[in-house]
């Protein structure tokens, strides 16, 4: 005698790991030796580092194509880079923690100007700095 089992509908399809933000930026953690131009821009960009990853394990993990991804991550570099820069034209921006310093830069129109950046380049900057700014407005409630 034949016994006929139940046929499963468990969706044994593997859901794919959770990203971090190593797989689009292996060189995340060589980031504030790249923005410095002095030693003590070091503390500062390290912060940033810290303030981006979180956002970058999001972008990781949101469905996005790799491509757009690491645009995301390129521009967050770029961002970087503006914001230790303007530390040397505003010493008093010194006193800001990074979290400060970073919620100033960014608001929901984009970010500062790239330093000479293209037309083409501050649109995909800006809307790095957009997405950017909603996830740490949705992180802070």
């Amino acid at each position: 005698m034949k016994v006929k089992g139940k046929t499963s509908t468990v969706n044994r399809t593997a859901s794919p790991a959770p990203c971090d933000a190593s797989v689009y930026c292996h060189d995340l953690d060589g980031w504030p030796r790249s923005w410095m131009g002095l030693e003590k821009d070091l503390p500062p960009g390290e912060a940033l580092v810290v303030c981006f990853r979180p956002f970058i394990e999001h972008l990781a993990n949101s469905g996005l194509s790799p491509q757009t991804v690491r645009q995301h991550v390129d521009n967050l570099w770029s961002l970087g880079g503006e914001i230790i820069r303007d530390l040397h034209y505003d010493p008093s921006l010194r006193k800001r923690t990074a979290e400060r310093l970073l919620h100033d830069a960014v608001h929901q129109d984009g970010g500062p100007l790239v330093h000479n950046g293209s037309k083409e380049g501050q649109r995909s900057f800006d809307a790095t700095c957009r997405k950017l700014h909603r996830f740490l407005s949705q992180t802070q409630h």
